[in-house]
């Protein structure tokens, strides 16, 4: 017993120390203003945001970019308040080309279905895309064109950060997203990505196209942004890129209350039994069995099976590599004052963990208030 706990827990430590050595690898961008403007079309698929859209579109308004180099398309997915009325009241004061469009449902995905009916549509030929409950930083499209001019790319991944932290369970999500967005540039870095986020994603119209959209996982709800990524990276590795730059960080809040916490996180989950990255269902596999190995270890300890000592020392090695990782990523996003909630944030979150990688083996969920089966 005591060697496969030392075993897993090895492994653990090398794949984190992996990631930080990836996090180091992918250099900060330095943003600068470029007078030739890529052509963007912003795409946002939206469903009953009324309370989310004014934050939004204040943000969009507040965009440094030529009005004239960018359209936004809303995609309206049956929402049933006040949303199509609030984007309406808010641009149609302002000069920023947009429209609303309506959803067309034709598989299992409503967001697919969004995306792919707004980018026939779209007459940029670069796509960008984001959350109807997001903020955009006001050099966002400055920093991404930048970027676009300075590498040879076709599609871009972004950094996305909690913003409105408050609570304890903020603090929690805070740090279990830092994770996320750590791992993500960590993959980027070690030249095998497998996570991106849908809220800040950029790909060249065309590209998406020569990709076939989404098709080959339509009939799994979400994954917009992971799937799509593992495709392009299938096919063109070497012109897929994360932009890790302070200007082009996108806002979004956390969930807030504990159910809506795990309605999203099993949706989360539920993708990972679809990826084709061995290196991601590998790290997935050893941080759930890292998890699982101290909950199973502290057990034991009360059980006098194992010596507390030794799973003190485990817990802390694992708290220790954990920070390192968490504290670059958090550094890089100015959110170094969420450690104080850290030790135990630390401490509940492999109990967190193995719940939701548990029951999202058999549980159903919800998102945008609809029903979906595993």
């Amino acid at each position: 017993m005591i060697i496969l706990i030392f075993v897993i827990t090895f492994l653990y430590l090398l794949l984190i120390g992996i990631f930080i050595y990836g996090f180091d690898k992918v250099e900060d961008f330095k943003y600068e203003e470029t007078i030739i403007k890529t052509k963007f079309s912003i795409i946002i698929p939206f469903r009953n945001e009324a309370e989310n859209l004014p934050d939004l579109l204040n943000s969009v308004s507040e965009l440094k970019y030529p009005f004239s180099s960018f359209e936004i398309i809303f995609v309206n997915d049956d929402s049933e308040d006040a949303s199509i009325k609030i984007i309406k009241n808010h641009l149609e004061k302002t000069d920023i080309d947009f429209k609303i469009i309506e959803n067309n449902r034709m598989s299992k995905s409503p967001k697919k279905d969004a995306l792919s009916v707004a980018i026939e549509q779209a007459k940029n030929p670069w796509i960008l895309t984001t959350d109807a409950d997001c903020l955009l930083s006001k050099l966002w499209l400055e920093c991404v064109n930048s970027f676009i001019h300075k590498n040879q790319v076709s599609m871009i991944s972004g950094p996305v950060a909690y913003d409105k932290i408050k609570t304890f369970l903020d603090r929690f999500q805070a740090f279990d997203f830092l994770s996320l967005i750590g791992v993500t540039i960590g993959g980027f870095g070690l030249n095998t990505p497998f996570l991106s986020n849908g809220a800040n994603l950029a790909y060249k119209k065309d590209f998406f196209k020569t990709l076939n959209g989404f098709e080959g996982n339509t009939d799994i709800a979400s994954g917009d942004d992971v799937f799509l990524l593992q495709k392009a990276i299938e096919k063109h590795k070497d012109f897929v890129c994360f932009l890790k730059a302070k200007e082009a960080i996108i806002i979004t809040k956390p969930q807030p209350d504990f159910a809506s916490l795990k309605s999203q996180r099993v949706r989360w989950a539920s993708k990972t039994t679809h990826y084709k990255n061995s290196f991601g269902k590998l790290s997935g596999l050893i941080v759930f069995l890292m998890n699982a190995c101290l909950i199973v270890s502290l057990l034991f300890a009360f059980m006098d099976i194992l010596d507390v000592m030794f799973v003190f020392i485990i817990f802390i090695l694992k708290i220790i590599i954990d920070f390192i990782l968490l504290y670059k990523t958090a550094s890089f996003f100015n959110q170094e004052k969420l450690f104080s909630s850290y030790l135990f944030s630390a401490f509940i979150y492999p109990f967190f963990s193995v719940y939701i990688a548990i029951i999202s083996m058999f549980s159903n969920y919800k998102w945008k208030d609809r029903g979906y089966r595993k």
